[in-house]
């Protein structure tokens, strides 16, 4: 069963979070949502408590298959915090997926994993990434997956699911939410 580490701070975009989690659990993923700081009740930009799994601290060291970075106004702790980017490079230097979501590619900058890759992100951090394709939904790069933002995060959690499972399996799950891909 493949893991997936979501790491989540204060502000976190809730959409952006919920949406791949609930996928990724959905096709069978062992999914640790960890919370930044040492509690587990973290409070998203709307007003929404998550209850996450475990503080980060607890599972900083584990390994998991992909690590995966919701957005939102929460980004700018995940770049303050330098275990974040540890964990993110030690992940992408292990050669295992790295998915990233509205401001969280900034994470990715920051770390030094965007240069000379394909990537998107949400408009209000595209002067920080002046690479940015704009345009596209979600970018496929590899081991490097990203997307634009809450609009997007349905469309993201099922292209996390077709990588680390099967486009079959992910199909199956789209058709069982009734989701139609945007055009």
């Amino acid at each position: 069963m493949p893991s997936v580490l979501t790491i989540i701070a204060e502000g976190f975009e809730e959409l952006e979070a919920i949406a791949p989690v609930d996928l990724l659990r959905r096709a069978g993923a062992e999914v640790v949502v960890a919370g930044l700081a040492d509690g587990i009740h973290v409070t998203g930009r709307n007003g929404v408590t998550l209850h996450a799994d475990s503080p980060l601290a607890a599972v900083a060291a584990r390994d998991f298959d992909l690590v995966f970075l919701p957005g939102g106004p929460g980004v700018k702790h995940l770049r303050a915090d330098p275990r974040v980017r540890e964990i993110v490079v030690r992940h992408w230097n292990a050669g295992r997926w790295v998915a990233a979501i509205c401001a969280a590619p900034t994470v990715l900058h920051d770390a030094g994993l965007l240069a000379g890759r394909r990537y998107t992100a949400h408009f209000s951090v595209a002067a920080e990434l002046p690479q940015i394709l704009a345009q596209e939904r979600c970018v496929d790069d590899g081991r490097l997956l990203t997307s634009r933002g809450a609009g997007t995060a349905l469309e993201f959690g099922l292209l996390l699911v077709e990588k680390l499972f099967s486009p079959g399996i992910a199909a199956e799950i789209g058709a069982s939410i009734c989701f139609t891909a945007a055009k």
